[in-house]
């Protein structure tokens, strides 16, 4: 891969931590359906016997929880809000259009992708919290049962409605070109950039021309006089 006209978007760590993410948490999700639908026992089978079902349920999704929260300290200095965002958000429709405003300057990550980044983050601490409080076999017992019937309930919707988020993520990572390869390589294209996430390619190109500056001046000989 040529990489003299790309720009390094995700660091490797961040790639391998996807990697997992993905991995895991489709694990959890399809054991989850299977206990939260017993005519669906078929999906838990990834994980093994019913009941290695329930044993082991619970621990990926603590591995998703731990592994978000990498992402988060990764990642969380890119996802602040800002009043560009909100200009952003006005031309959604142009936007879905496939015509996104160039006036308007976008960071690494868009409003959108912003707005997916904190609900997932939401998301999974309202699994996580809940969770807990209905894992019969260590937490279940300190709880009074209508709290714990509460975060079945409360766990049921977190659960459904990240797995409908995950799907929008999926479908969005497919519909950008070039979004999946920048995820599998580290690497995007500068005019994909350009065109994506035009601060961040301004920023980043800053960083480019300074380097190759520094570069050509730490090459250009030393003039000398006669003597000297």
């Amino acid at each position: 891969m040529d990489k003299k006209n790309m720009i390094y978007r995700v660091p490797l760590s961040v790639r391998f931590c996807h990697v997992f993410i993905v991995i895991c948490f489709l694990l959890a999700a399809l054991s989850g359906l299977s206990l939260f639908f017993p005519s669906l026992h078929i999906l838990g089978s990834v994980l093994g016997t019913p009941q290695l079902v329930r044993v082991l349920h619970p621990f990926m999704g603590l591995t998703v929880f731990i592994l978000l929260i990498f992402m988060l300290i990764k990642l969380v200095k890119h996802n602040i809000p800002n009043k560009d965002d909100i200009r952003w958000l006005k031309n959604i429709d142009k936007v879905i259009a496939g015509k996104e405003p160039e006036d308007i300057p976008i960071g690494k990550y868009n409003a959108g992708q912003k707005f997916l980044f904190w609900c997932i983050m939401s998301l999974i601490s309202v699994l996580v919290i809940t969770g807990l409080i209905m894992w019969r076999r260590y937490f279940a017992d300190y709880f009074p049962i209508p709290v714990v019937r509460i975060a079945i309930m409360f766990h049921s919707i977190a659960a459904i409605a990240l797995m409908l988020l995950i799907i929008g993520h999926a479908y969005m990572a497919i519909w950008v070109k070039g979004s999946i390869k920048g995820m599998i390589v580290g690497y995007v294209s500068r005019a994909w950039a350009r065109k994506n996430h035009s601060q961040w390619y301004a920023e980043e190109m800053e960083k480019v021309y300074a380097k190759e500056a520094k570069e050509l001046e730490k090459d250009k000989p030393i003039d000398t006089k006669d003597g000297i």
